[in-house]
């Protein structure tokens, strides 16, 4: 493990002696925060000259209602696995006007997820602020620790519908004014919920439901080659 990970490792531990969620993920060191407790830890790990993560290089929304759920099963060969998808309640299935029956779970389904840099000890923290609510998920605004925050919270909220509270302008950014949903929900339909054209008639663009036939895409399934088993080439493969 890298030194500086350690040593933030073990600092962010110390400090935060109750938050069993701190930990060394791959090339950063994550930890989760309650939203009650998210604006005072995060400008604690700001103005901190131990910790001085001064700069928020990265804010996005995730949604977790099928974490760790495969759509395809692609590591056989069998007949199965050129079906469509595993689950007939797929997402790729949703049409206009259906929904999705989403998996139980003990996890909350939205949280904000910020990505901290500190340049003064070169290390990365990955921060975690899970929304209490699924029905309507709600997390501090960061805006006024990183003022970078403003952008990147209203792409969330619109991405995601999770409400960032403080914000002081939270309007969609990326969708248009009259879209329906948050495309990067788990249960949004591929598809869309509407679709526009120009109405000659009318002389102005209408919004209509979709009438694009949902479907699944057949993967590539992943077999297992005998002859790559101990990472040799065969010879029709050198020439």
């Amino acid at each position: 493990m890298n030194q500086s990970l350690q040593t933030l490792l073990d600092k962010l531990s110390a400090k935060y002696a109750d938050n069993n969620t701190i930990s060394l993920s791959v090339d950063l060191v994550e930890m989760h925060v309650k939203p009650e407790d998210l604006i005072e830890v995060a400008t604690q790990l700001r103005d901190d000259p131990e910790f001085a993560f001064v700069q928020m290089s990265d804010l996005c929304g995730v949604d977790y209602a099928t974490f760790g759920e495969a759509e395809w099963s692609t590591a056989t060969t069998s007949q199965a696995s050129f079906s469509r998808a595993v689950d007939s309640n797929s997402i790729g299935r949703l049409s206009f006007g259906s929904g999705m029956e989403l998996p139980d779970s003990s996890r909350p389904r939205f949280a904000s997820v910020m990505h901290l840099l500190s340049l003064d000890h070169n290390v990365r923290l990955r921060l975690v602020c899970p929304a209490a609510d699924d029905e309507m998920p709600v997390v501090p605004s960061v805006t006024n620790i990183w003022a970078c925050a403003d952008w990147y919270e209203r792409e969330s909220f619109d991405l995601f519908g999770i409400l960032y509270d403080g914000h002081n302008d939270l309007r969609r950014i990326l969708t248009d004014y009259g879209f329906v949903g948050h495309p990067f929900r788990k249960d949004f339909p591929l598809i869309g919920n509407v679709e526009m054209r120009f109405d000659p008639v009318k002389g102005r663009v209408v919004y209509e439901p979709v009438t694009i036939e949902p479907r699944v895409l057949v993967p590539r399934v992943i077999r297992d080659d005998s002859r790559y088993d101990n990472g040799a080439v065969p010879e029709s493969d050198n020439a």
